[in-house]
């Protein structure tokens, strides 16, 4: 599957420059908007970097995401889905090759927008250190639990659910507190902030640029949101892709 991926890829520079061209973009409008905001005397906005580190960080989540998502729903798109499913290919082994080509898309997404970044406004994100590598697991993973549900949901309503299993990852962006701290949101809506793993990443990024410091409960909090729902994520998939099939309906995946 990996290799029929890296295929595709390889036959369209398209798919590359698509790969590069919307967090590129978006790094330069929150980059410049830093740099404004570094010029008035407000010392949250004066942060080396903290908008650019949380628009690479969500960039992760959502990139990898897609990744995961749009590999899944070309199979639909192409009609190609019933034909994986009645090979030897088991439905584990596929969600396995859907969470690694997720994170090689990354990776050629990210890397040179990150190097972007460096050499634009000085904004190293190895800067994070270990930590780096601990937030952009975190942030995977979650992207993970969001592409099996989205293509739980694709299977169960079809085509017709596009537009749903699309914003999915966008009901995040305001409770996660990507561009602000969690002192923002109301005092009721805190609790279902910090029930979302991306939250305690955000958090913790914020510390770390702000205040030189990490606090290890972000991370414990994060994991063990994460396991959780990287398994209801699956347990759906499952479910849904069970009754598609006793249903009759992977080869009428249509509107």
């Amino acid at each position: 599957m990996l290799r029929r991926y890296i295929y595709l890829l390889r036959s369209s520079s398209v798919r590359v420059v698509e790969l590069i061209y919307w967090p590129f973009l978006q790094m330069l409008t929150w980059g410049f908007l830093q740099k404004f905001l570094a010029t008035t005397n407000n010392p949250y906005m004066q942060g080396a970097g903290v908008l650019i580190g949380a628009v690479l960080l969500w960039d992760i989540l959502f990139r990898s995401n897609l990744g995961f998502f749009t590999t899944f729903i070309e199979e639909m798109w192409s009609r190609n889905l019933g034909n994986l499913l009645i090979s030897p290919l088991r439905p584990a082994e596929l969600v396995a090759a859907l969470c690694l080509w997720s994170i090689m898309r990354l990776s050629i997404g990210m890397i040179p927008v990150a190097a972007a970044a460096f050499f634009v406004f000085g904004f190293n994100l190895l800067d994070l250190g270990l930590w780096l590598a601990v937030f952009f697991s975190m942030l995977v993973l979650t992207s993970w639990s969001l592409g099996l549900i989205a293509a739980g949901v694709m299977l169960r309503y079809g085509l017709g659910a596009e537009e749903l299993a699309w914003s999915l990852a966008f009901l995040l962006l305001p409770l996660t507190c990507v561009y602000y701290p969690l002192a923002a949101l109301p005092g009721w809506l805190q609790p279902v902030a910090l029930a979302l793993p991306p939250t305690h990443v955000f958090e913790g990024m914020r510390a770390i640029l702000l205040e030189h410091r990490f606090d290890a409960s972000d991370l414990w909090w994060a994991l063990g949101l994460n396991a959780v729902y990287l398994a209801a994520g699956y347990g759906v998939f499952r479910w849904f892709l069970s009754s598609a099939r006793e249903n009759g309906s992977l080869l009428q995946l249509g509107e």
